[in-house]
């Protein structure tokens, strides 16, 4: 955490529960890092990693809960909320389908409008923005330290091999995109488009080692 500008905090959708929310809200408080709500399809089973068939209101209502849940937390912690980033499938659904997009971007309307939205920076960013502004929301731009890209800017599917990048690998890719100021996709491509965060999956066993190495690079 120490290491951190920003924190995506589970909150019951794939993992998380009160008590690990109540946690590392105070240890995000306690070293000044910004929180965000990191809601999913409801599917513990799974960490949110497939796509949930669901009506669109349904969805909403679930985001809207996950979100509201953390929210309590960190008033309850004299702290707040600063963003949303969904996790796994929904994410990746978020990003291929402007339907999804509008759910997540509803969800916070409901909750509060002045909440901002991460989403994965790709070549199609400005036309994102522009649907964001019609919510009246504000976009975080992030690009993956530890995943590979496909040409279309989108992140390579888990199932694919190379999807998910070793340490060097996730160093190299930072450290070329803070000096050249692209993305290199798996097929060779170059993708550019502008950044606001990096993200490092906390799941990945090299997690501290990579975030050790960027913080050194930035």
């Amino acid at each position: 955490m120490p290491l951190l500008d920003q924190a995506n905090i589970a909150c019951g959708g794939h993992a998380g529960d009160l008590i690990t929310m109540q946690e590392t809200v105070a240890f995000a408080k306690q070293h000044k890092v910004a929180i965000g709500a990191h809601p999913s399809y409801p599917d513990f089973m799974n960490f949110g990693r497939i796509t949930v068939d669901m009506p669109a209101l349904e969805l909403q209502q679930s985001i809207v809960d996950q979100v509201q849940t953390l929210q309590q937390v960190c008033i309850s912690s004299g702290t707040q909320l600063s963003y949303v980033k969904p996790h796994g499938a929904l994410y990746n659904d978020m990003m291929r389908d402007l339907s999804v997009m509008n759910t997540v971007m509803r969800a916070i309307v409901v909750l509060n409008s002045e909440l901002k939205l991460m989403i994965q920076a790709t070549p199609d960013y400005e036309n994102h923005r522009a649907f964001a502004n019609l919510h009246g929301i504000e976009l975080i731009l992030e690009a993956f330290a530890d995943r590979s890209y496909q040409a279309n800017g989108l992140l390579t599917p888990r199932t694919i091999e190379g999807a998910v990048l070793s340490a060097d690998g996730a160093i190299n890719q930072v450290h070329e995109l803070i000096d050249s100021g692209y993305i290199r996709a798996l097929n060779g491509s170059t993708l550019r488009f502008p950044v606001d965060t990096v993200c490092v999956h906390g799941d990945n066993p090299e997690a501290l080692s990579v975030v050790q190495q960027i913080r050194a690079l930035i």
